[in-house]
């Protein structure tokens, strides 16, 4: 059996009309050996790596984003590609994983900078998105505003009529969050509301207790909360200082994440289908990979205002 046979059979090189018999005893040669491929001499004469490398900006990676990930994780591991999350944390010395993987693509949520795709092309990567030499921008913004846009609706058929936007201190939440409540207050004023403002707290210490007070005391009586874990630290000092949920204050959090339902007071929160997103981000990849044909007459499923108990 010559070493060209045994390299096509272990390749699964195509078009070669090899014997079933001979493509057996190879495989079987090949598991008595332990032989395993070398993927990077793969990828080298193939020029695929059948990496796709997701550049995340600096967020932390929450409950829903894991969820996100997982489902797209699992589609693209089915059509033979590997997904891996990337944080590019700006002023961070260490080489990017575009320079290290050579992914096939690179996609990002938001548009990259100049300087990283220079730096992308010059790393020999061909497939990025978006791409701002192809006009490929993607429409973020309703991805932002879909759920203040509801917390506030909410809040406002509630009764509600003096909110604020609480976030955490985290500098990691600071361009989402700012976004989100830029979103709210857009949405407030609309409906003829105080647009409400932006305040930060941290569920490390009782100052959250003290600015749960000062809202009470200032007659506000609606929180639109971030995420989650915000609306339990707000509704955390809410009870501690003996106010009633909803009849003093209302909270409604975002992402419809494990804690909302643990916690007691249950939370009213906004939910999104993230496994249907994810499964969505896939399919757009493999698209820009392979030319795989788009779902897009199936619309996705909008985010839905889940009411419980601090509403």
């Amino acid at each position: 059996m010559s070493r060209a046979t045994v390299s096509f059979v272990l390749n699964d090189t195509p078009r070669q009309t090899i014997p079933e018999g001979t493509r057996l005893r190879v495989r079987e040669a090949a598991e008595r050996l332990g032989y395993r491929p070398n993927r990077a001499a793969r990828a080298l004469a193939s020029g695929r790596s059948r990496i796709v490398l997701l550049a995340l900006p600096d967020w932390p990676i929450e409950y829903r984003l894991r969820d996100y990930l997982d489902e797209a994780s699992l589609v693209l591991g089915r059509a033979g590609y590997a997904l891996v999350p990337y944080t590019h944390q700006p002023g961070n010395q260490a080489p990017p994983l575009w320079e290290t993987l050579s992914p096939d693509l690179v996609l990002g949520p938001i548009p990259f900078s100049p300087t990283d795709i220079a730096a992308m092309r010059a790393s020999g990567v061909r497939r990025i998105y978006p791409d701002p030499g192809q006009g490929s921008l993607p429409d973020i913004s309703l991805t932002i505003s879909a759920g203040p846009n509801l917390q506030v609706d909410h809040l406002h058929t509630r009764g509600h009529r003096r909110l604020v936007y609480a976030a955490f201190t985290d500098p990691r939440f600071t361009g989402l969050a700012t976004a989100r409540h830029r979103a709210a207050r857009t949405r407030a004023q609309a409906l003829g509301l105080t647009p409400p403002d932006l305040a930060t707290i941290d569920y490390r210490d009782d100052s959250v207790d003290h600015m749960v007070r000062r809202w009470h005391d200032t007659a506000i009586t609606g929180v639109i909360a971030y995420n989650d874990e915000v609306a339990a630290t707000v509704t955390g000092a809410a009870v501690r200082l003996g106010l009633r949920l909803p009849e003093d204050l209302a909270v409604v959090g975002h992402d419809d994440t494990p804690i909302a339902t643990m916690f007691a007071p249950r939370l009213s929160t906004v939910r999104f289908d993230t496994s249907a997103l994810g499964q969505r981000f896939a399919e757009f990849a493999l698209h820009l990979l392979d030319g795989r044909p788009l779902t897009a007459d199936e619309p996705l499923p909008g985010p839905a205002l889940v009411h419980r108990e601090t509403s």
